[in-house]
């Protein structure tokens, strides 16, 4: 059994769709999990919405719902020429549903709650365009709701998996699907046991493929992207960036935990556990060799660069200039677990603490309030984290960024970070 998964790039218009379906059509007669994200910047589109539903602003939440119906119609025309073709009613019943969603009035629901119920409709939508456009191509294929299988608790925008509920499901109801035809389903989304739409993190659709794979216990799982594997570098910024043959387990979850792009953070421990192959394979040119993460590549030697921007670099001191010790970092440590802010790396002295951390304003303000009381809190903003990999002590920090100053400089492992701003 196979688990595929294909991002937002990957079905960002009629003619990528057609290309997955090229590519699907290779392997009918296989059991077969499809998994597709929101088409092309979608995700971002309802974020938008979402916004707007918050700040009650009517005339942008009709825009934006327009702009969204507009879009996705002129996909499945150019796809399916009848105009009576259900994909048209399937998608006009998801839309209503979306309408429904942002004019209904909530009491005591939190902006994540409210965030997991719109941003779903991103991958329902695009899971309805593929499903139906391959089934008009006569393709034998099931859309199933992930919602249905994958069980998780009520964290919203981060929900954590109920493992048993979810392999029990998956495997009593699912498995027999695949048994019979391909199915495609969405990334990112899950349920509570309040029947409450869950989100798995942002660009959480391959941590999806994972949780499938391991349910099913796939052979594998094939990441299809728009690179030629994984790189050692961002090519777009790194013009000598060159393809990975292959990458163990536990390197590639370094590699996701430092912050490359290319493999979302959560996805590899569920197919390590079960000795799980993953694949990152180029859509653009389907018949490369891309890159096979397992348990018997050999270590990666090369150096890796991995640089994120959109960083905040924080700095706590004690404003009656005690020691940075247990005590303090308890409460500091808990504060950033209260408010959702992830630390991307950390270092401290004995009368500072120092984080760098995505940049998330609403978040990172209200953590800073309820800090201000104890703690002197300064902040650095516009920053980028560079993470060198296997770093060796000639690499130098890449010329376009000579121009930042460090402020912070930190070597553990294998692994040199710097914060510049």
């Amino acid at each position: 059994m196979k688990v595929f998964k294909f991002g937002g790039a990957s079905v960002k218009d009629a003619d990528a769709v057609r290309n997955v379906g090229h590519i699907i059509a290779q392997y009918t007669g296989e059991k077969l999990l499809v998994i597709i994200s929101a088409m092309g910047k979608n995700t971002n589109k309802l974020e938008e919405l979402v916004e707007a539903f918050w700040k009650n602003e009517t005339e942008k939440k009709q825009q934006i719902i327009q702009e969204l119906k507009d879009f996705h119609f002129k996909i499945a025309n150019d796809l399916i020429a009848d105009p009576k073709h259900h994909i048209f009613s399937d998608l006009e019943d998801l839309l209503m549903e979306l309408e429904c969603v942002v004019e209904k009035k909530y009491n005591n629901v939190s902006y994540d709650e409210i965030y997991d119920g719109i941003i779903c409709y991103g991958e329902l939508l695009s899971t309805k365009i593929v499903c139906d456009y391959l089934q008009s191509i006569d393709t034998k294929i099931k859309w199933v709701d992930a919602r249905n299988f994958i069980q998780t608790d009520s964290n919203f925008r981060e929900g954590r998996v109920k493992w048993a509920e979810t392999e029990e499901t998956v495997k009593r109801i699912l498995k027999p699907y695949i048994d019979r035809s391909i199915v495609i389903t969405q990334g990112f989304i899950g349920r509570d046991e309040h029947n409450n739409t869950t989100t798995l993190g942002r660009e959480g659709s391959d941590y999806s493929a994972a949780i499938f794979a391991y349910c099913l216990d796939a052979h594998d799982v094939t990441i299809w992207k728009d690179v030629a594997g994984v790189m050692n570098a961002d090519p777009k910024q790194f013009a000598e960036a060159v393809k990975l043959e292959s990458i163990n387990y536990n390197q590639a979850i370094e590699l996701a935990y430092y912050g490359a792009s290319v493999i979302h953070p959560k996805t590899i421990q569920p197919l390590k556990s079960k000795n799980i192959q993953l694949n990152v394979n180029s859509f653009i040119n389907i018949n490369a060799i891309g890159t096979a993460v397992n348990n018997t590549a050999p270590a990666l030697t090369k150096e890796c660069y991995i640089i994120k921007d959109k960083q905040t670099l924080l700095s706590i001191s004690t404003k009656n200039y005690s020691f940075i010790a247990e005590d303090n970092l308890s409460a500091i440590f808990d504060a950033f677990a209260k408010f959702k802010v992830r630390i991307n790396v950390m270092q401290n002295s004995a009368i500072s603490f120092s984080a760098c951390c995505d940049t998330k304003e609403d978040k990172i303000n209200e953590m800073i309030k309820a800090l201000a009381e104890e703690y002197i809190i300064e902040r650095q903003t516009d920053c980028t984290l560079l993470t060198i990999y296997n770093a060796k002590k000639e690499n130098a920090i890449p010329g376009f960024l000579n121009t930042k100053k460090v402020m912070l400089n930190q070597e553990l492992g294998m692994a040199r970070q710097l914060v510049l701003a």
